[in-house]
């Protein structure tokens, strides 16, 4: 494994601990650099080196120092993960421009995912925000990705120029937005939640709308067939609330990294034979 691989590997470690905070304390209402990391059964400081991620984790044995009380095995999960998407983005890009879009939307699609999870939000800070982040950085892919018509997919990458993102943003929120208020019109009941519109707003703005529309495609058939999975096997009534946007998350990811040949695939299963 070359240094490059080690060094891509090592900053998800690190990214991933710093999303933790993020997961932790966002919903909360608290800062995310003050005070510094404390156990949160008896608020005892973490010593520095216990801070290290995943080491830490290991040499504690999952266990706070003082309390002895458990350390959530979401922790080294969430390292683990920030750590595997960075290097499927390094394995993807290379170094080229889209990696490092790549890392933020990873990053992102991360704390939104576990934030979800566990709280049922979707915080505008990472929504609104990262929508607004994708569509700024945008016009830095047009020289490379865009060949002159808007409306087609960037040729050499995911990624796209700036009227892939604003379209994305509009279309890809938009056509969420339509889907929650049919549902609300036609069952008179609200099936989903303003955050998880925001949520494709951003994906939009970083993968352009031909792939938002694929990522709420896959994520609803993700979400079908998995949500149906587990409220059936945990017994679950019909009402229970599905972290959607999980599963968007989960689609986006996979619609980054696949997307184009999936999409390609797709198109060629349901287009008639040439004659």
């Amino acid at each position: 494994m070359a240094i490059i691989d080690v060094l891509v590997i090592l900053f998800g470690l690190l990214m991933g601990s710093f999303l933790n905070v993020c997961i932790y304390r966002v919903p909360k209402g608290r800062s995310v650099v003050f005070p510094s990391s404390a156990c949160p059964k008896c608020g005892a400081a973490i010593r520095p080196w216990f801070n290290v991620p995943l080491i830490g984790y290991l040499l504690l044995r999952g266990r706070c120092s003082k309390c002895k009380e458990p350390i959530s095995g979401v922790y080294p999960l969430v390292e683990i993960l920030t750590a595997g998407l960075f290097y499927a983005a390094y394995l993807k890009f290379d170094l080229d421009p889209p990696f490092y879009l790549a890392l933020v939307f990873f990053a992102l699609l991360v704390v939104l995912t576990f934030i979800d999870l566990f709280d049922r939000l979707l915080p505008d800070v990472f929504t609104l925000g990262g929508a607004l982040f994708g569509l700024l950085l945008a016009p830095l892919q047009a020289e490379v990705y865009f060949r002159g018509d808007p409306f087609l997919p960037a040729p050499e990458g995911i990624f796209v120029p700036y009227l892939h993102s604003l379209l994305g943003i509009f279309l890809g929120g938009g056509v969420l937005w339509l889907v929650a208020w049919l549902y609300q019109t036609l069952r008179k009941i609200e099936g989903m939640g303003f955050g998880d519109i925001k949520m494709m707003a951003m994906v939009g703005a970083f993968l352009g709308w031909r792939y938002a529309w694929f990522t709420i495609f896959l994520g609803s058939l993700m979400g079908a067939v998995i949500g149906t999975l587990y409220i059936y096997i945990r017994g679950k009534g019909r009402r229970y609330e599905l972290p959607f946007g999980t599963f968007l998350a989960a689609a986006a990811v996979l619609t980054a990294l696949w997307g184009p040949q999936w999409l390609a695939w797709y198109l060629d299963l349901v287009s008639p034979p040439a004659q």
